[in-house]
């Protein structure tokens, strides 16, 4: 593909001298333009320009040989006429089967199809129009279309609280950071096969040696998986990370802060009483998790502190800090290695940094989580919880029983 720059700049170009151009002299500009460009300027011109790539060959061979070239000249107009005009609605038609639902054809016959030109070509043929797939691609680039993937960028329904909320956690974090009060982001991180699985990314190895690794990714039940859940310190630029071979559990969560506390947080806070924790609204630290609360309840008795939880508004788990503080970083530091034992993926967790200063360490996690437990009401209702009066399922405080 021609560097974007180079296809703008040439479009520029074009379009300020188009009107002065004849036949033959665009010929020779569109031929002196993609010689200068080397390898792939017949590409870029064409793409640039809408110029066939013909022309510019022909134009190619009149510079290398000027004796030869012609110098016939026809008429503004002259030549053959396009395929648009010589087949009144086949824009029309091309442009229903790209886009059905947009166009009032909702039963157009590529409605379910991969619309490669091949098959827009076939079907337009099919309707008595004739056209190659090479001119399929050069009429949809004319028309503004391009080659496009998805986009993610939609949300799904926002809860009418959304800002609302997003202010309300903001606001209680500096609150607690102004009062010298510990604040962390928590999430849990993708789990991860262990063993040589193929692993997103590229790293550098000698030409034509590549890490082999298995074919399919079937989970090896002597290695079996690894569950890393993250706790990140907002203030400090600092993480923790416990990595859980068992289940993703509410105690599995509120173990790892039990653990990011011992190891770094009164550390770092010597003089906390409270501790601010901000979450998405599901997983094992959901807000409608009354097992999560039950779990939060012990580690405030342990602890000794007053644990204050905001949740983040539904559908807006990417805004989560840890996602994009820390565990994008630990992605990228294990990019293209195989996580072919526990023993790896701790060391690679702990060895990630940035320049902004982020530091992260790990531990192995071998505890078992029972799974399946529920919590009755009774035994929700002797927990020391306050629920804020601004959505109360999603802001609440658990202090800890004397």
């Amino acid at each position: 593909m021609p560097d974007v720059k180079i296809l703008d700049w040439l479009r520029v170009k074009y379009k300020a001298m188009e009107s002065t151009l004849n036949e033959r002299s665009r010929r020779r500009w569109v031929a002196v333009e993609a010689a200068s460009l080397g390898r792939g300027g017949i590409s870029a011109v064409a793409l640039a320009t809408g110029v066939s790539r013909n022309t510019i060959r022909v134009g190619l061979t009149e510079l290398a040989d000027e004796e030869s070239g012609s110098t016939r000249v026809r008429r503004p107009g002259g030549g053959r006429r396009r395929l648009i005009d010589q087949q009144p609605g086949l824009m029309s038609a091309l442009e229903a089967l790209v886009e059905p639902s947009t166009r009032g054809d909702p039963q157009s016959p590529l409605r379910w199809t991969c619309k490669s030109v091949r098959q827009l070509a076939m079907e337009l043929n099919r309707q008595q129009y004739v056209i190659s797939p090479r001119t399929v691609a050069d009429l949809l680039r004319e028309a503004g279309y391009s080659l496009q993937g998805n986009r993610k960028t939609r949300e799904g329904g926002q809860h009418p609280d959304r800002n609302a909320q997003f202010e309300f956690i903001n606001a209680t974090v500096k609150n607690f950071q102004k009062r010298g009060q510990p604040v962390i982001s928590i999430d849990t991180k993708k789990k991860e096969l262990v063993g040589d699985f193929k692993n997103a990314g590229r790293e550098w190895h000698p030409t034509g040696q590549p890490l082999e690794v298995r074919v399919h990714d079937f989970i090896d039940k002597t290695l079996g998986k690894a569950i890393p859940y993250g706790v990140y310190d907002v203030t400090n630029n600092e993480g923790w990370v416990s990595v859980g071979i068992d289940h993703d559990t509410a105690q599995f969560a509120a173990q790892a802060v039990r653990r990011w506390w011992k190891r770094m947080g009164r550390k770092r806070f010597p003089k906390a009483t409270e501790l601010l924790i901000t979450a998405d609204g599901g997983g094992s630290n959901s807000c409608r998790s009354r097992l999560w609360k039950v779990a939060l309840q012990d580690l405030a008795d342990q602890l000794g502190l007053k644990l204050a939880v905001r949740h983040l508004p539904p559908g807006t788990s990417k805004w989560n800090k840890i996602e994009h503080r820390m565990f994008c970083h630990i992605t990228q530091n294990w990019r293209g290695q195989p996580l072919v034992s526990h023993e790896v993926i701790v060391n690679l967790i702990s060895k990630t940094t940035t320049k902004q200063g982020l530091k992260v360490q790990a531990e192995l996690d071998t505890a078992s989580y029972q799974t399946g437990r529920t919590i009755s009401t009774k035994e929700l209702a002797q927990l020391n919880l306050t629920r804020h009066s601004f959505h109360g399922e999603w802001n609440y405080k658990l202090t800890p029983n004397r």
